[in-house]
């Protein structure tokens, strides 16, 4: 019998009377119509409210909310709400302290997925006393016709350029930095890139910026390997930005949505920058990954030494130690620290921080760390504590299986994506591994993004 192609119970551009019962991951309201979902902007749970479909897909729908009769009261006034239309400030609606318990429900919900959160206690989320003008990296889209240039954000689920000078969550010198560039600019009438006709000079406009030092580094992302007028715009930043340590030109003249290529060209100052963690130095080039929330990231790697609970007799092995950020701290506490990673100027700059810091108890090793972890041990190198900081989509089943041939008696994976971490977690646990602690960090107040640390030892 052929199957029946049910029809959604709502129709574009209607008006509905929505209960809304949850939040997304993306901080969307969530409703239901006969039990088919309907995912609402700027809607909290708890709220009642008429709403407008502007979207019908197959499994669920998208609505605006045109009024609102039942208001949460975890419900606060909108900063920006240009916020909402990117996504880059999607929970700003949110209370901080709600959002705080949201993106633990997160983490309790993903490991909830694989039966993992029976019987363990996750912890409520260390947050920000001030939750607002925080990141220290912007990376922001340029627009306009030559001398009228502006930054700005992409509008959700398009590539249309929203344009912003107060993006709220950035640190304020920051801002201030891309709007002096861009008036910079705007004088000598560079073009901004087109990525239909793939025309124009200038893709992104980047601002990097120390926490604690104050030093600032201005990136221009160009299709093309040359900025006219160099010279002139040189000086002007030079003379124009408060805190300048460098100013480079990164090519990009590929058709990608990959926001930098990989040359570089320094024009002012040298490839890096640096910021302190926990009390260290810390050398950061333009391409180097570095938390983007300095005093938060600080409390994560506080998190992850609590979790390793070293006591100065212990082999560490760190895979994607980047620069080093969490390896140094852990080596003021070990024996040794290993650190490896796939990126070769990382592995540069993770042994000249370590230098910097007069910590020798460190190696560092470019390559792929399954392959150079099993490498170490086989070298007779024992690992008491692996600790491990992958990207979003987590660790591959090749490495949880190189991992394993350590025989670590304590794993602590610092974690950015609660899906991916539910899934390693439950191949860990599959494999002997217990889950002691999970401690989730807040380094992204007002979006829906949440951190983890988790400590896992080998069942007695």
């Amino acid at each position: 019998m052929a199957k029946v192609k049910r029809q959604a119970p709502v129709k574009k551009n209607a008006t509905y009377d929505l209960s809304i019962e949850d939040l997304t991951y993306e901080g969307l309201g969530v409703a239901k119509v006969d039990g088919y979902p309907i995912f609402v902007h700027d809607a909290l749970p708890g709220e009642k409210c008429s709403a407008r479909i502007v979207k019908v897909l197959k499994k669920f729908a998208f609505a605006i909310v045109k009024d609102r009769y039942q208001t949460s009261p975890d419900r606060v006034p909108l900063r920006d709400k240009d916020g909402l239309r990117t996504g880059t400030m999607p929970l700003q609606h949110l209370a901080y302290p709600a959002q705080l318990a949201f993106k633990r429900q997160q983490v309790i919900n993903s490991l909830h997925k694989f039966g993992l959160d029976q019987g363990l206690e996750v912890k409520e989320t260390i947050g920000m006393e001030e939750p607002w003008a925080y990141r220290n990296k912007a990376q922001v889209p340029v627009a306009g016709e030559p001398g009228q240039l502006y930054t700005g954000f992409y509008k959700r689920r398009s590539h249309d350029i929203v344009p912003i000078k107060d993006y709220q969550i950035q640190l304020k010198n920051i801002d201030e930095t891309l709007q002096t560039v861009i008036q910079i600019l705007n004088r000598y009438q560079i073009t901004a890139y087109d990525e239909k006709a793939h025309r124009g000079l200038l893709r992104f406009l980047g601002v990097r910026q120390g926490e604690h030092t104050g030093e600032i580094m201005v990136i221009l992302v160009l299709n093309g390997k040359s900025l006219p007028h160099e010279v002139e715009i040189v000086q002007a930043i030079r003379r124009e930005v408060p805190g300048l340590v460098s100013l480079v030109i990164n090519i990009n003249e590929e058709r990608t949505n990959v926001i930098m290529g990989k040359e570089t060209r320094v024009l002012y100052g040298d490839d890096r920058y640096h910021d302190q963690i926990l009390g260290l130095d810390f050398a950061i080039s333009s391409q180097s990954f570095f938390q983007v929330n300095t005093s938060q990231a600080e409390k994560l790697y506080q998190a992850a030494l609590e979790a390793a609970n070293l006591q100065g007799n212990e082999q560490v092995m760190d895979a994607y130690c980047g620069i080093g950020s969490i390896s140094l701290c852990l080596a003021q506490a070990a024996k040794h620290v290993y650190g490896v990673e796939i990126v070769e100027d990382a592995i540069d700059m993770a042994r000249e921080n370590a230098a910097a810091n007069g910590l020798n108890n460190t190696s560092f090793q470019a390559g792929d760390a399954g392959e150079v972890m099993p490498a170490w041990v086989k070298a007779g190198i024992p690992c008491d504590v692996l600790v491990v900081d992958p990207p979003r989509k987590g660790l591959s089943e090749a490495f949880i299986e190189a991992s394993l041939e350590l025989d670590a008696d304590r794993i602590v994976y610092v974690s950015c994506n609660p899906a991916s971490l539910a899934r390693d977690l439950a191949k860990y646990t599959a494999a002997g591994y217990q889950i002691q602690s999970v401690q989730p960090v807040d380094l992204f107040p007002q979006t829906t993004h949440v951190e983890s640390v988790v400590l896992m030892t080998k069942w007695d």
